[in-house]
């Protein structure tokens, strides 16, 4: 064996002692990915991201994967000669968008996520938020805007979850959920995956987004915050560390994050196997928010 690949093993065996620890410290609890951005349409970083979620859960951490798709359902829509319309952030919701938003979410991308964690060697349940009454939601009107048919969470039941949790599948949830009025809401991905971690007393979030994480310096990488308090978050909003989108997603985090969760973090989706990174080495990767 020549000293080349000697040393190629070597940093390979310091990589797994470094993770040892981080195994142990997860091995059976709970962790909640939110899934989208680039590494929703991506397809190598699609299969980073199923085969480090089935890492995960063969080494005996319980995983909820809880995804968008607003790309495909923006697609959809064109096909069918509608133009997508957004209302701070957040699709206008019509009738017919919201039967659209329910086939592309609950069927289309969460089938083929579990279609794809199976061939990866990982077992996988596809739920949505009408499965067992997981998600219930009445019409978004807290701010006096009209997005149509997008839903505020009222209620969240994770029996359907941890019953699969604890048989050993990777929970994988659509994010739209029925009304009490009998209609079909469309949920943001970002709030339903914190409402079902703080509901699951989730012991740590993963946030897959397509920056970095905090960053001092929006145009360079190098500037990451890479450990945050709750308490630090107001500063950095008003110091214009934390601006414009990134507002509400980090204060939705920090808010979970004072209620039930240990930990969120805000990672970068557009590199291959960035949750592995930052839950198993002592580096992390993107930016952890703890209280």
């Amino acid at each position: 064996m020549d000293v080349n690949t000697f040393s190629d093993i070597e940093k390979k065996a310091e990589v797994l002692v470094e993770a040892l620890p981080y195994i142990m410290q997860y091995r059976g609890k709970t962790i909640v990915v939110k899934y989208g951005g680039s590494a929703m349409i991506n397809d190598d970083l699609k299969s980073a991201v199923i085969s480090d979620i089935v890492l995960l859960s063969l080494i005996g951490i319980k995983v909820v994967l809880v995804h968008g798709g607003g790309p495909e359902i923006t697609e959809v829509l064109k096909k069918m000669g509608k133009e997508s319309r957004f209302i701070n952030g957040l699709r206008y919701t019509d009738a017919e968008t919201a039967e659209v938003a329910q086939m592309v979410l609950a069927g289309k991308i969460n089938k083929d996520l579990v279609g794809g964690i199976v061939a990866a060697g990982g077992n996988a349940v596809g739920l949505s938020g009408f499965d067992g009454g997981l998600i219930r939601a009445k019409k978004k009107d807290d701010d006096g805007v009209d997005y149509g048919y997008v839903g505020t969470i009222t209620d969240v039941n994770t029996k359907i979850i941890k019953d699969n949790l604890e048989n050993g599948y990777i929970a994988v949830v659509s994010t739209v959920a029925a009304g009490d009025d009998g209609k079909v809401y469309n949920i943001n991905a970002d709030t339903a995956a914190l409402e079902i971690a703080i509901a699951l007393k989730a012991d740590r979030v993963l946030v897959l987004t397509d920056v970095r994480g905090i960053l001092r310096d929006a145009s360079d990488d190098s500037s990451l915050v890479s450990d945050v308090r709750v308490d630090e978050i107001e500063s950095l909003i008003k110091s214009g560390v934390i601006t414009g989108g990134m507002i509400p997603k980090v204060k939705s985090i920090a808010n979970a994050v004072s209620l039930d969760i240990k930990s969120a973090s805000i990672i970068d989706g557009r590199v291959k196997h960035s949750i592995i990174v930052e839950l198993f080495s002592d580096e992390g990767f993107g930016t952890i928010i703890r209280k």
